[in-house]
């Protein structure tokens, strides 16, 4: 089978898993495998403070231990923490990207934590952002089939913008469980907005929060019992995933997996979900629809100090990660523990810090990481 069968078998037991979070397990399985990888996981980070949160519910190919292992004792050290932070939503991203191989096999992190599991590489993607943290899809490589190539790029590539979209449809209904063929019911309750349109975007049934923002008009309208959003380009956004949805799960790709729409100084987003294929089929026949609509308010937030004081002086992760250790440790020797790095690399990246901030000394570094956090 080609890359492009194997996907579509899998898409839909990838948005089947976004009303039904028990089926993520076997879904990340089933994309280790199309990936080429031997190991795969969604979870959280922090690029602040350095921290994960890893749900074993969805995870494959590594146990509890090791994850409670990682949570408890690694975490602050892995140099892709804050690494990863800095990629844009949806890019394909793997280790060397972040800091290079070589380096990367000197930490104490790949040492004691991933070479015991016989790991060498992985190929990930950050699937939402906040102000400090994101959540983000891995599929991790075995060291018998060596780093990330091109076709596991290419795979991954293809795999992110329906898992995406699955975990952000997920994350808004925040349910245990939807069956598909009562989904309308279900989601009636929800405080997020649900409509279930046809392909020319014809409602068929809203929740009660989703005639509340047709009531209101300020993002959305039923203009002739068709949904519209009063923003054209969005407008747009959707009536194209409308019509790609009636196509099925594969025929949506990257259409409407999160469309912004802004009124009155607030912000919210809008995700398209097919219902023409897996367990959904039964609700979008039911009532003559092909796509679920999403809709929920989104927060404004700042960007952090440290994205700021990285994009301003064209810091590197490795170089970031060093900054920020230093501001909340001080001296190379605790940096060098804390990232699992030596010394000798410690210092190098702290030449390049004086060179590029235009500091001369430690204690202008730790000042220049205090006025960014102070305002």
């Amino acid at each position: 089978m080609s890359d492009t069968e194997l996907l579509s078998a899998l898409v839909g037991e990838i948005y089947d898993a976004a009303l039904d979070p028990s089926r993520w397990p076997a879904v990340l399985e089933q994309a280790t495998t199309f990936v080429g990888g031997c190991a795969a996981g969604l979870y959280s980070k922090d690029s602040v403070s350095k921290t994960a949160e890893i749900n074993p519910n969805y995870t494959f190919g590594a146990d509890a231990g090791v994850q409670q292992d990682y949570i408890e004792n690694y975490a602050g050290m892995d140099p892709t923490t804050t690494g990863y932070f800095f990629f844009g939503v949806g890019e394909i991203i793997t280790t060397g990207d972040i800091l290079p191989y070589d380096e990367f096999f000197e930490t104490r992190f790949y040492k004691e934590w991933v070479k015991p599991l016989r790991w060498i590489d992985a190929v990930s993607s950050v699937l939402e952002k906040s102000s400090t943290g994101y959540s983000i899809l891995s599929v991790f490589r075995h060291e018998q089939d060596g780093l990330v190539d091109d076709g596991m790029r290419h795979r991954m590539r293809l795999l992110v913008p329906h898992v995406r979209r699955a975990v952000l449809i997920g994350k808004t209904i925040l349910l245990k469980k939807a069956e598909a063929d009562s989904l309308a019911d279900t989601l009636d309750g929800l405080s997020a907005g649900i409509f279930l349109v046809d392909a020319a975007g014809r409602l068929a049934h809203a929740n009660a929060r989703g005639h509340a923002m047709l009531a209101e008009e300020s993002i959305l309208r039923a203009a002739g019992g068709r949904l519209t959003a009063n923003d054209a380009a969005a407008d747009q956004a959707l009536r194209d995933a409308f019509v790609a949805a009636e196509g099925g799960d594969g025929s949506l790709g990257t259409r409407a997996i999160a469309v912004p729409l802004a009124a009155n100084g607030q912000r919210h987003v809008a995700h398209v979900l097919p219902l023409t294929s897996g367990k959904r089929r039964k609700t979008g026949a039911g009532y003559a629809a092909t796509a679920a609509v999403f809709v929920r308010r989104a927060e404004l937030e700042a960007p952090p100090a440290p994205e700021v004081i990285a994009k301003l002086y064209g810091l590197t992760p490795s170089e970031l990660r060093v900054l920020l250790t230093l501001f909340e440790t001080g001296g190379v020797s605790n940096i060098a523990e804390t990232l699992g790095i030596s010394e000798a690399t410690a210092k190098t990246h702290l030449r390049r810090l004086f060179t590029k901030t235009g500091t001369q000394r430690q204690t202008d570094l730790v000042k220049l990481v205090a006025g960014f956090a102070a305002n």
